[in-house]
């Protein structure tokens, strides 16, 4: 019988979390770091903030899962919340 670490687990999940949220991040950083002219810095922080809000709700089902399949099924949704912005 297998043993699984649900801490780890959830710790893995979380690095999952941040790499998804960070490629989603990637463009708008750009436009922020650099003050690109022609791009928008408040539309570009309000997209950000969009994503923010998508990521806190996947952190906090993170957080609350309470058996690994808890966290296949969270990790099931990454391609869902990518879709959506």
């Amino acid at each position: 019988m297998i043993i699984i670490n649900l801490d780890k687990a959830k710790t893995i999940a979380h690095e999952l979390r941040r790499k998804q949220r960070s490629k989603e991040f990637a463009p708008y950083d750009e436009v922020i770091s650099k003050q690109i002219p022609g791009n928008d810095y408040a539309d570009a922080e309000a997209k950000r903030q969009i994503i923010r809000d998508k990521y806190f709700q996947v952190q906090e089902a993170i957080n609350q899962a309470l058996t690994t399949d808890d966290l296949i099924a969270i990790s099931d949704l990454f391609p869902l919340v990518s879709n959506n912005s």
